[in-house]
């Protein structure tokens, strides 16, 4: 048996288009193209703009933050055009793994799959702690309970994935609802920051745009430095360009959540039309926002004195402008909510495709007959994520969302051109213009930009990676639909392809 086998591709339709309420292995299409916009900004708009931009601006690219901001947004737009022509072709749950999966074989399925799984939940983990401590400075809550540092459990953050989880497994319609209540709000003072913003900012703080590179110190030495400053036996540094990049590859981990739309083919009314919508939508108004609110962040304020912490609160706190801090927070709180919420229900949708195709037990895959979600492998996942969020602090983790993420797209942007190739015929309502030259475009810029973040961070993901090695050798590579198929027909017994 390989592990190069590829999924028929007449599979991933007819699974697609089974509904759950019949008893099969599918999921019930309730969404249009502004629920999928909705999903898309609620995770994409959260920990960029109201974490990433402080930490990057004070500790790589000076007020150059800002062209980091559009150098990843550029990288993802590109990725979320590879994602449209696969997504409105194929519309499936699992996105990037089933993809994979129908173009490049099983391992590779498998590697993708697991790694979306790091992904998004080491991403829901470290937001919700976000999220704790946001509500705590907010209303006063002790840092015992809600605090990042001196506690041994955050409670707040497992209360939020906990109350999430039950929106996500009652039903994708009610996920939708108080995701775009989420959205209208943090866009709404998103615009609120960017207008208000512009009275206090000078252009002192602009200059230099991109400070001078100068030597990073022990902080970046090691295996903290980038993989590209290790192979050419570049002295560490930060600030100058190559500050912005590694900025921009840090950043990247803002714009990631747009492949959560892409994971919910399978719930979408139109997906042929509406997937694509949904994808390019969620980036255009992603980047516009990021660029404008990094902006005004490093204009107000120099960006050696940016608070990390709550970085654009304090700017306005710091020009005498408190009252428009209280209505960040509160921003702040309704977009980390909304990352949280998409992040569980992208994991279910992945954890779902994965086990329907038997590479992990597919008894957890099971469709509740009166919601019509993924309620076992959601159920699942919540608890996982809640446990990660109260007892661990994941902050130095947060690197490996970006890489996780940035794979999945050089394997999506390959996937595009592999997949003409083999299926000629297949119907595609968005097509990627100029391939194959643009994705492969997009899988070498996402390359480098994986290749811009630490050698800790390296080391990590493949750590990562040989556990989901020992997992699928160890249990999916022998017992999957695949590998039962071709079983029986060495032994000439019928082959069921049905859970």
């Amino acid at each position: 048996m390989s592990v190069l086998r590829t999924k028929p591709i007449n599979d991933v339709v007819a699974q697609a288009d089974a509904d759950g309420s019949d008893g099969k292995l599918g999921l019930r299409r309730r969404l249009g193209a502004v629920d999928l916009m909705g999903f898309g900004i609620g995770m994409v708009i959260g920990t960029g703009i109201f974490t990433l931009t402080g930490i990057e601006a004070k500790n790589h690219a000076g007020a150059g933050v800002v062209v980091s901001f559009a150098i990843a947004g550029v990288v993802a737009l590109l990725a979320a055009l590879c994602y449209a022509e696969l997504a409105s072709s194929v519309p499936t749950a699992g996105s990037a793994y089933t993809y994979a999966y129908a173009t490049m074989g099983e391992i590779v399925a498998w590697i993708i799959g697991w790694d979306l799984l790091l992904e998004f939940a080491l991403g829901s983990a470290v937001v919700a702690r976000g999220w704790s401590g946001y509500l705590a400075e907010l209303v006063g809550l002790p840092t015992t309970w809600f605090g990042e540092e001196g506690s041994i459990v955050n409670v707040g953050a497992m209360a939020i994935v906990l109350i999430l989880g039950v929106v996500v497994i009652v039903g994708i319609r009610e996920s939708a609802r108080v995701t775009n209540l989420l959205v209208l709000v943090k866009v709404a003072i998103c615009v609120f920051i960017v207008v208000a913003g512009l009275f206090f900012v000078k252009a002192a703080n602009l200059s230099p745009f991109i400070p001078p590179a100068e030597p990073a110190g022990g902080a970046e030495d090691g295996i903290r430095q980038p993989v590209t400053q290790a192979i050419f036996g570049m002295e560490p540094s930060v600030f100058g360009f190559a500050g912005v990049l590694t900025a921009a590859a840090v950043v990247f981990f803002a714009y990631t959540g747009f492949e959560a739309v892409a994971n919910l083919g399978e719930e979408t009314r139109k997906p042929r039309r509406d997937l694509p919508l949904g994808l390019l939508g969620t980036l255009i108004i992603s980047t516009v926002l990021y660029i404008g609110v990094s902006l005004v962040l490093v204009g107000m304020v120099p960006h050696a004195e940016i608070d990390e912490g709550a970085p654009i609160a304090s700017a306005f706190k710091a020009v005498g402008a408190g009252w428009a801090a209280v209505l960040v927070s509160i921003a702040a709180i309704a977009g980390l909510t909304s990352v949280i919420l998409v992040g569980l229900v992208a994991m279910g949708r992945i954890g779902f495709a994965i086990a329907r195709d038997g590479l992990i037990p597919p008894s957890i895959a099971k469709v509740h007959p009166r919601w019509g979600t993924p309620y076992r492998i959601s159920a699942i996942m919540t608890v996982g994520v809640a446990l990660l969020a109260g007892f661990l602090p994941l902050s130095a983790l947060a690197d490996l969302v970006s890489i996780g993420a940035l794979c999945a797209f050089v394997l999506v942007s390959v996937a595009v051109p592999i997949l003409r190739r083999k299926r000629p015929d297949l119907e595609r309502p968005f097509k990627v213009p100029f391939s194959p030259v643009l994705p492969i475009v997009s899988a070498l810029a996402c390359l480098y930009l994986m290749l811009n973040l630490s050698v800790e961070t390296w080391i990590r993901f493949l750590a990562w990676m040989l556990l989901g090695g020992i997992i699928y050798f160890g249990y999916g590579y022998r017992r999957n639909r695949l590998a039962r198929h071709e079983a029986a027909e060495r032994t000439s017994e019928p082959a069921s392809t049905t859970f």
